[in-house]
């Protein structure tokens, strides 16, 4: 049997991963300025930023959508 592979860039990628990526991409100060989350802004943590993250999906589409963008600049 041949696997089948998801064309969906988020497929296997925790939340936590997204955002690790992210912040050793652009850091928190750059992240800050293109989401406008405070979680972000004001000391911002992993686990500060995932507990909000969970708890609010309009803000996680927008750091998946970040995530995506950012696979096509590398």
């Amino acid at each position: 049997m041949s696997e089948q592979q998801s064309n969906d860039p988020l497929h296997g990628k925790t939340l936590k991963f997204i955002l690790e990526t992210l912040v050793e991409q652009y850091g928190w100060e750059e992240m800050a300025r293109r989401i406008r989350i405070n979680c972000f802004a004001k000391d911002p943590s992993i686990n500060s930023s995932l507990t909000f993250l969970r708890k609010t999906p309009w803000a996680r589409e927008k750091v998946e959508s970040l995530y995506i963008k950012s696979l096509s600049k590398k």
